[in-house]
């Protein structure tokens, strides 16, 4: 009989994995004549994850109602826990799965308007991406998490070099060689935390860590280290960040809008361990680390909004909104982990899933809105001329019936008018003025803060109203920022406009409907992270359901 503390979602559960994998080996038969048959399955794919990734939150919230418990569990080859790989679905992983697909749909669309056209295999390293970031969501376990990363980071290694050109592979290198960096320090970590707990199981870990002595807590402490500067070397948090903005501004536009998610990994499992493994029943360990989110989230707020002021490239400035975003969320993380309520982490989780696509829809325009820019002024120029991707090169014939000059349904100056309105509706949201979700989620995030901390202490932390006060500054900055490029490619600019194909305004559209969308539905959204937010606040609900997962056959000399 199942325990009350979980449930089996079923087999679904490793469809977010299988799908895109197999979809990302189907299309190696194909060579690169046959781009659209490779675009076909890969729509297919994503089709088919939206559907999976509907029903995983619809049976967890359907769970969540119908008995209570908030986690799903599916042991791989029906070994018990911790022995066996288990893959985990909560609110969190299944909001996150959600978050990826809706994120790839539009920057494969893009794809399909010449970027495929680039270099090879691009179709199937991006469905190598999607299967790596939706592993690292679901895992259960350090070592397999460690295993999807490098899934992840070995497409990316690809989707960054798709292109060539000079800036692109020296951006590409240094990009490669931190994240073997993080990687050697993550094999360390592990390693570490198996030689001090004796499991991987996140939950066994989060179990055996109250009951560590001095001397195995303090090297406990020591492995967290190490796990904790790799992931956020992963999620780009200062002084980890300086990769960023020139690697995001080299890659292809689709691929940079890819990225936009993978930095979010790096959070998500700073967000599960903190609040798992370091919650309030870690005894000795409870709040291990916050501060230090804190600070690093802070700084890494103030780097980018210094960044998105005076960074030289239109897409550049796309890297550094990417470093408040993460920023924000991070620093929400930490005042949670110490202490700081349930609301802020309420709001957190709904700026980022706000944030994350409308970063992801700046640089699917940030390519277009510079295209062709022939007088370059202080602002944006890096000395360099632009890259042929950029320029006359982009155009060259590579897919007929997408290159063809009758593609577009519309003319030159309407196109143009559309991005326009495009950036002027974007750089709102980025800025996070009302009523996008962007203002929603900081103001979810200020105000339940300053509540929660009214009523138990009395008093408001100077933590908080430093937290509030680089929120409100970088709004700013972005604001400003966004209407510098506006007003020099929209309004004073004599450069005629650029040809733009109706694909890439598509995708575009696509992301202000979701955030639209997001914003109207905002109610039930806040709700849904309101729930996830007090399921992270409370570890042992995850712990319990993890490590009572039921087995469904007998194993040889093992207990039932």
């Amino acid at each position: 009989m199942t325990p009350e503390t979980t449930f089996v979602p079923g087999h679904i559960l490793v469809a977010p994995i299988l799908i895109p994998l197999v979809a990302g080996a189907l299309m190696l038969f194909y060579d690169d004549r046959h781009r659209q048959i490779k675009l076909g399955i890969g729509l297919a794919a994503l089709a088919a994850l939206f559907l999976v990734s509907i029903e995983l939150i619809v049976r967890v919230k359907g769970a969540a109602e119908d008995n209570g418990t908030l986690v799903g569990t599916y042991l791989m080859g029906d070994w018990p826990v911790p022995i066996g790989i288990v893959l985990v679905l909560d609110r969190l992983s299944a909001m996150m799965v959600m978050l990826s697909t809706l994120l790839a749909i539009p920057s494969l669309i893009y794809a399909a308007a010449g970027w495929q056209g680039k270099g090879q295999h691009y179709h199937s390293m991006f469905q190598f991406l999607l299967a790596g970031v939706n592993g690292a969501f679901l895992t259960g376990d350090l070592f397999n998490l460690f295993v999807f990363f490098e899934v992840m980071l070995a497409a990316s290694y690809g989707l960054m070099l798709h292109g060539s050109g000079v800036d692109r592979i020296k951006q590409g290198i240094h990009y490669i060689g931190i994240n073997l960096a993080a990687s050697l320090l993550f094999l360390l970590g592990a390693g570490l935390v198996y030689g001090t707990t004796g499991t991987l199981n996140m939950a066994d870990i989060s179990r055996v860590v109250p009951g560590l002595d001095g001397a195995q807590r303090q090297l406990f402490h020591a492995a967290a280290a190490f796990l904790g500067i790799a992931f956020l070397t992963k999620a780009a948090i200062w002084p980890l960040c300086f990769w960023l903005p020139p690697t995001y501004a080299a890659a292809s536009p689709p691929a940079a809008a890819s990225f936009a998610i993978m930095t979010k990994v790096g959070l998500y499992v700073i967000l599960r361990l903190s609040t798992l493994i370091f919650g309030e029943d870690a005894g000795a360990s409870a709040g291990f680390g916050g501060p230090a989110l804190i600070l690093g989230g802070i700084a890494t707020i103030a780097y980018g909004t210094f960044g998105v002021l005076g960074a030289q490239g239109v897409a550049t400035k796309g890297g550094h909104m990417a470093l408040i975003s993460s920023g924000t969320v991070l620093t929400a993380t930490g005042i949670a982990v110490i202490g700081g309520g349930q609301q802020i982490l309420t709001g957190a989780l709904y700026y980022l899933i706000g944030s994350t696509i409308a970063v992801g829809a700046y640089f699917l325009l940030a390519e277009t809105v510079a295209r062709d820019e022939k007088e370059h002024s202080d602002d944006d120029d890096d000395g360099r001329e632009p890259e042929p991707d950029y320029i006359a090169d982009r155009w060259a014939p590579m897919m007929g019936t997408v290159e063809d000059e009758a593609a577009p349904a519309i003319g030159r100056t309407g196109s143009w008018t559309a991005i326009g309105i495009s950036f002027a509706v974007l750089a709102v949201i980025i800025a996070g003025l009302p009523p996008f979700p962007g203002f929603i989620g900081k103001f979810a995030m200020l105000s339940g803060a300053i509540r929660d901390n009214a009523q138990v202490t009395g008093m408001i932390p100077a933590v908080i109203w430093a937290y509030a006060g680089v929120l409100i500054v970088s709004g700013f900055a972005v604001l400003i920022a966004m209407m510098r490029i506006g007003i020099r490619r929209f309004w004073a600019s004599e450069t005629p406009a650029p040809r733009i194909l109706a694909l890439e305004i598509v995708p575009v559209v696509l992301i202000l409907a979701m955030i639209a969308l997001q914003t109207v539905k905002s109610g039930a959204v806040l709700s849904y992270t309101e729930d996830t937010a007090s399921a992270l606040l409370t570890p042992s609900v995850y712990r319990d359901a993890v490590l009572s997962a039921p087995v469904v056959g007998p194993h040889e000399g093992m207990e039932q």
